[in-house]
């Protein structure tokens, strides 16, 4: 079998391929990635045996068809410096080796047969199938990844929840301290139906996404999903559980709003954080009339900080205490102007809004209070 493609092209698919193989796999060639030459086509792949990742691009000479695996490593690090040329893959599966030939060179490698490589698991015919454009779920998933957790004990804090409703597409992620609720106005499904996306997978798409247009199509049922975009596919398997109820925590009646510049705000915690305790990171929010004051203190070592800038307050004057770095990551992930933040008391969670909604989207973030000592 021998084949032409371009250098770049495959240079770039094999780069976006090797994101999902792990350093260490479970079978020895999981390292590897197939090649399937057909109809002039060659379809790539590349698993971790939880998630499958399928591209492929067109060929400009082909003659014969045919399947087999080559060790990653080497193969990145033989394409990832060619300028753009055709290179040329002559194949023998009798004596299992590939000729790589090039503009100025040639190289061999060891080649595998692909038949022992794991097939990705099915999705069941009557599964549920989203369809979100290509920028809007990149954009989500991007907002929301900071907030899963890693937490063995409950596996399903670790992922991203969509909870799709018959008006609307939710996305969350939560670590039980920090929340993320987007709301998907234009978005909703004839039956209700859910599924938890783990972290791996959702990294693996904010790194693939948002760079064209159309639409990303998702089609799970209760233990895997399929997800295709553009000229790609990713297979995941989900994780399994039963999300919390997040509504439950998010307080409904916040009489107390704040309005401050996300930047300013975000500049004045990273300068003020430093001097917090190590441990608790606690920054003290003291908000009164205009002024928003934060303090941070670490007892143990004599250490102080305290800055106040402006903002718009309607309500009590009120003293609460919030994580300082996660409030920080919280303001990172938004990129508006300014952001509103709503209180009830110091003992409830705060949320914290755009200013102005993205079209077609309500965003919500939740912050968990933190005792402070008056």
């Amino acid at each position: 079998m021998r084949f032409t493609v371009s250098s770049t092209a495959l240079s770039s698919k094999l780069n976006a391929l090797s994101r999902v193989i792990n350093s260490k796999n479970s079978l020895p060639i999981l390292a590897d990635f197939v090649f399937d030459v057909k109809d002039g086509m060659l379809h790539l792949t590349a698993s971790d045996s939880e998630n499958v990742m399928n591209t492929q691009l067109e060929l400009t000479d082909c003659d014969g068809e045919g399947r087999f695996c080559v060790g990653n490593h080497d193969l990145l690090e033989a394409v990832k410096g060619f300028s753009e040329q055709p290179i040329t893959f002559d194949v023998d599966m009798t004596s299992y080796s590939a000729k790589i030939a090039y503009q100025n060179g040639l190289f061999s490698l060891p080649v595998e047969s692909a038949d022992e490589f794991p097939a990705p698991q099915a999705v069941d015919e009557n599964a549920t199938a989203i369809s979100i454009p290509n920028a809007l779920l990149a954009e989500n998933i991007t907002r929301s990844l900071f907030a899963t957790a890693q937490d063995d004990l409950r596996p399903v804090m670790n992922g991203i929840y969509f909870d799709l409703t018959t008006e609307y597409l939710i996305i969350v992620a939560t670590d039980g301290h920090k929340l993320v609720r987007n709301k998907l106005m234009n978005i909703h499904g004839e039956q209700p139906a859910s599924f938890i996306l783990p972290k791996k997978p959702a990294t693996l798409l904010k790194g693939l996404l948002g760079k064209d247009g159309g639409d990303v199509v998702i089609r799970f049922d209760d233990r895997n999903a399929q997800i295709n975009y553009g000229d790609g596919q990713l297979t995941c398997r989900l994780i399994e559980g039963r999300y919390p109820n997040y509504s439950s925590v998010i307080p409904q009646n916040n009489p107390n709003q704040l309005t401050v510049d996300r930047l300013g705000l975000q500049s004045a915690l990273r300068r003020v954080q430093p001097f917090s305790n190590d441990s608790s990171n606690l920054i003290r929010f003291h908000v009164e009339g205009g002024t928003l004051q934060l303090d941070a203190q670490d007892i143990d070592f004599s250490k102080t900080a305290t800055e106040r800038m402006a903002c718009s307050y309607n309500g009590q004057p009120m003293s609460i205490g919030f994580k300082g770095s996660s409030f920080i990551e919280i303001l990172s992930n938004f990129d508006c102007q300014e952001v509103v933040i709503q209180l009830a008391d110091p003992s409830r969670a705060g949320l914290v809004l755009p200013s102005e909604q993205p079209e077609g989207q309500d965003v919500l973030m939740l912050m968990m209070p933190m005792l402070i000592n008056d």
